[in-house]
């Protein structure tokens, strides 16, 4: 065997690997080029958070942060909302006699008004007095079970969950209950929520800085409220100049 034909047969291995190793690199390197790629291109699910504006009736909402770090949480809205669809079961001994207690105020209440709404002065939740749709109850519901609860700047908006809610955390939630939003919006955003107009039952109000709405003639609004643990729900009508009106279409 002369020489040139064993430096080919000992070059030939060599070379194949040579080329298989190149082969592997570039195939790498195209790996991660594509990712790279990826990752600049794909679509990232995240909430953006949106900075609350400054509320300029905060001082009229009695805020309190120290208590709010005590309250406990909120259950999730869906969870508020379906007391609204749930058939009652047998009531306890406790709920009786807080039926009772109440019965009096109630009369007394719809006797002065056919139609007129009752507000819990225990409670602070509010009863329609008329028959309205599954969802406006959803909402009535959700805001009930987070009416005496402290406000906070910012409070709602990092989750629906919270121990305390601002004034556009407090709207957001009670819609989330009845599936108006999905996540929970600041005044500016709610200024562009559902469509202009007033609704038949609900109608938001909404501008850069502050936000309440009214529910089947009821008003659920941070400020004007009578102290830190007092009800959201108000019968006195708000100032309503400069804010955009809204509803959920259909309501």
């Amino acid at each position: 065997m002369n020489s040139v034909r064993l430096t080919r047969l000992i070059g030939a291995p060599r070379l194949a690997g040579a080329v298989l190793a190149i082969a592997v690199a570039v195939a790498v390197a195209a790996v991660l080029v594509l990712s790279a790629g990826g990752a600049r291109h794909a679509p990232v699910h995240s909430t953006a958070l949106v900075a609350e504006a400054p509320d300029p009736l905060a001082s009229q909402s009695y805020p309190d942060p120290a208590g709010a770090a005590r309250h406990p949480r909120a259950a999730a809205p869906s969870v508020a909302g379906a007391q609204a669809a749930a058939s009652p079961g047998a009531p306890s001994l406790a709920e009786v006699k807080r039926e009772l207690a109440h019965e009096r105020q109630i009369q007394q209440a719809l006797s002065s008004h056919v139609n007129s709404p009752f507000i819990d002065p225990v409670s602070g939740a509010f009863s329609p007095p008329n028959v309205i749709p599954l969802k406006i109850r959803q909402v009535i519901a959700a805001g009930n079970a987070i009416a005496d609860f402290p406000y906070v700047y910012g409070g709602g908006h990092v989750s629906f969950i919270d121990r305390a809610y601002d004034c556009s955390g407090s709207v957001s939630y009670a819609l989330a209950a009845a599936g108006l939003i999905n996540a929970p919006e600041t005044s500016g955003q709610l200024e562009h929520w559902g469509v202009p107009g007033r609704g038949r039952y609900l109608t938001v109000f909404a501008n850069a800085g502050h936000t309440f709405m009214n529910v089947d003639g009821v008003w659920f609004d941070t400020a004007g409220r009578a102290g830190p643990y007092s009800t959201r729900w108000l019968t006195t009508t708000p100032q309503l100049t400069g804010y955009a009106i809204r509803h959920p279409a259909g309501l």
